[in-house]
Parts: structure tokens; C-alpha cells; sequence
């Protein structure tokens, strides 16, 4: 199934939201997960972005639509990238 990376930052709402109720970051992994991904990693990070989540979906189309609908809620931004494993890339280039 195709990866995707997630950086995401948290907008002024989006942090009052998480110190308020930090389950809500485990609210919204259940959620991407009914509408189709399965989130194989997730980080809490300092610096530029506040987390970065490697997940699977099943197609460029879903993951667009997963984030988006989140996104539109005002409380994250975030941008996405395809994955491609090392060893497929090696593989890809023999």
C-alpha cells in the first residue's frame, strides 16, 4: 500500500485545542483510520514542524481527502508527500 508523510503544524486554535484535550491527537489518528489510513508512525517534534506521521493509504485520492477534511477545521496545516521504501527505490534504479 502506498506511504505517505504528514507535516503538520498546529495553528494558535489547534494548540489551545491540545493543551485543553491532548486525546484529541488520538481522536483524529481513529479517525483518519475509519476513512482509510493506517498510521504507521507518529511524532511530536520541535522546530519547524510540531509532528510528522508516516502513514498507508490505498490511493493518492484518500489521503487528499483525509487531510483536507482535517485540515479544513482550522486547527492544523499541513503538507504531504508520497513515500517510496529505500530498498524499492534500489531496486527501482538496478
Amino acid at each position: 500500500m502506498p506511504k505517505y508523510v504528514i507535516l503538520s503544524n498546529l495553528t494558535d486554535e489547534g494548540r489551545k485545542t491540545i493543551l485543553d484535550h491532548p486525546e484529541r491527537i488520538e481522536e483524529v489518528n481513529e479517525e483518519m483510520e475509519k476513512k482509510g489510513a493506517s498510521i504507521i508512525e507518529q511524532y511530536f517534534l520541535l522546530g519547524k514542524y510540531d509532528f510528522i506521521t508516516v502513514v498507508e493509504a490505498p490511493s493518492k485520492s484518500v489521503i487528499t481527502k483525509i487531510v483536507m477534511e482535517i485540515a479544513s477545521r482550522g486547527s492544523i496545516d499541513t503538507m504531504t508527500f508520497p513515500a517510496m521504501d529505500v530498498d524499492e527505490l534500489i531496486k527501482d534504479l538496478k
